[in-house]
Order: C-alpha cells, then structure tokens, then sequence
C-alpha cells in the first residue's frame, strides 16, 4: 500500500509542483487548500489528487483535517508544510492583525500540522516532516518582520523536532526557497524583479519544480539519515 502524504496548500504554485512530484513517485497525495475551492477542484480533476479544505493557522481544524484523511487514504506518513501566507509592510504600518496572522499560519501552521500526524510517525516508526523556510527567513527582508520572523522559526523548529524524532525513524528538515517562478513572484513589479534577479548569481528565478525535487529527496527512503537540516535552494543569492 502507496504511503500517504499530505502538502498543505498543495493545490498551486511551488505546493502543486511538490503534490505531482510526490504522485510521481507512488505516493497517494492529499493537497489542502484555504480558500480557492474552484482552482482547488479543477486542480483535483486534472491531477486526481484529493483535496482537502481547511486553515493551517486553525488547531482544531488541523486535528480534524489530518483524521479525515487518514480515514480516507490511510495513516499519514508524510506531511510537507508549505502553506503560507504574506502580509508585508515595515514595522512602523504592520498591524497587529497582520502580524499574528502570518504568524499563526506560516509557522502555528507547522505546529498544528505536527500535533496531528507526529504521534502516529512515532507509533509506526516512519515518518517524513517538510517545512518550507524561505531565504527571507534566513537573510532577513526590509518590509517582512513578519514573513521572516516566522519563516526564521521554521528553522528552529524544524532542528529541534529533528531530535524528538531521529530514534523513532521520524525526519524533520526544512527547505528554504529564494525567489521562484510563482504567481506571487510574478506579482512583484518589473523594475523590483528585475534588481532581484540581478542577485541571484545563477541569474534567473528559480523554478517550483526545482524545489519540488528536493522535497521528493527529503520524503524518500534514501533521505532517511538527513534531519534537522535546511536545504537552500537559491541559485547562491544566500550562502552561510
């Protein structure tokens, strides 16, 4: 039987690379959503992965989502974090609201998905965890305290779950993107983009599916002896 993993906001940009990359190699794949229920639906028909609605940033919906499709699909097995969210401006305009909620769903999220799934990971003596940092959560971004203050803890997060799980054949490791080909990157103005590119040694934006494969990696078998690491993947534009 296919082992089951779960991507949160798994339906579009570099979450739906990742969904087809982990259908690709056998797994049965449950991608999540927040809002967007037809784009959700015309990406479950075209892909036939299944997916499920709820918050990241809402414990109990987490609890009861993760339920849902273990009873649907089986034991969840591996679960990749990627959902998140961006509500930018400098300390001096963000709201308070604006900064609990990119809190409560980039990184809580991370929380309340592990809540749901570590437990039975720990029972069974198998277990992935795929936390998507950011390069903004490493290098820090003017105009993000938010995005990177939660992105950053992601990090922390992740390396200390590693240790809770390492005995228990349970691995917990983080990617860190930089700037990718997604409909948010493309959202950026031209001129703006056009000085971030010029950034990135390798020269260009990177691509969803490049990311996608190192999510594939981190969730295999052959992974099994990497946790507790961030893999970034940035084309250089942030090296330590």
């Amino acid at each position: 039987m296919a082992r089951v993993a779960i991507v949160t906001g798994g339906t579009r940009g570099i979450g739906e690379a990742i969904s087809l990359a982990l259908q690709k190699t056998g797994l049965t794949v449950a991608a999540t959503y927040a809002g967007n229920a037809e784009r959700a639906e015309a990406f479950a028909a075209r892909t036939g992965i299944a997916v499920y609605q709820w918050d990241v940033a809402d414990y109990d919906a987490c609890q009861a989502g993760c339920a849902k499709v273990a009873a649907d699909l089986g034991d969840v097995d591996i679960v990749v974090n990627n959902a998140g969210i961006t509500r930018d401006g400098t300390i001096l305009k963000l709201s308070y609201d604006d900064w609990k909620a990119v809190i409560d769903t980039n990184l809580g999220g991370c929380f309340n998905m592990a809540k749901a799934v570590f437990p039975g990971m720990r029972t069974r003596k198998w277990g992935r965890i795929v936390n998507i940092g950011s390069i903004n959560g490493q290098a820090g971004q003017y105009g993000q305290v938010n995005y990177a203050a939660a992105k950053s803890g992601i990090h922390g997060f992740t390396k200390a779950l590693a240790q809770e799980g390492a005995r228990a054949g349970v691995t917990v490791n983080a990617i860190a993107p930089g700037y990718i080909d997604t409909d948010m990157v493309a959202a950026v103005p031209a001129d703006v983009l056009e000085k971030i590119v010029a950034k990135i040694p390798v020269g260009r934006l990177g691509q969803a599916s490049e990311i996608a494969r190192g999510v594939v990696f981190l969730c295999s078998e052959e992974g099994g002896f990497v946790t507790g690491s961030t893999l970034s993947i940035n084309g250089g534009q942030h090296m330590y």
